[in-house]
């Protein structure tokens, strides 16, 4: 699987160690940034790594900032992404389940790296469930193109 990553400052050190168990793993990493832990804006890096899921150069993201919530925000701005700010495994599964997310957030600040990898884990080896969560799904993207320019 391609996956493509991306970071502010407050996510940086996590997003190295979370780029090193994926590769580990056999996936294919793109990293978008950033590249240290000098104060840099979150936006800039969601909206490269949105990219890469809008064409389809990759199947996942995973964005990771101080709380998440500003990457979620961001790049839940591109067309075709569907981010979920994630604090626990069982809600990286439910994410993937039933909304077909495939963007990843997390807040570096209030989970550690062995909760980390396991929202990972979870989030990139949960397939989603259609059904009645397909009709769901669609409404979502109804929204999106009824206010796209």
């Amino acid at each position: 699987m391609s996956i493509v990553l991306g970071s502010d400052h407050a996510g940086f050190e996590m997003k190295e160690q979370i780029k090193e168990y994926l590769q580990g793993q056999g996936h294919t990493v793109q990293d978008m940034g950033c590249n240290g832990t000098e104060s840099c804006d979150y936006p800039d890096f969601a909206l490269a790594v949105g990219e890469k899921i809008r064409s389809g150069q990759c199947q996942q993201g995973i964005l990771i900032c101080g709380t998440g919530v500003g990457m979620a925000i961001a790049v839940n701005k591109v067309p075709g992404v569907r981010a979920a700010n994630v604090f626990a495994p069982e809600i990286a599964q439910l994410a993937r389940e039933h909304n077909n997310a495939n963007v990843l957030t997390m807040g570096s600040r209030f989970i550690d790296l062995a909760q980390a990898k396991a929202i990972v884990e979870k989030f990139i080896n949960t397939e989603f469930a259609g059904d009645r969560h397909a009709k769901r799904v669609d409404k979502i993207s109804a929204i999106e193109k009824k206010y796209s320019l």
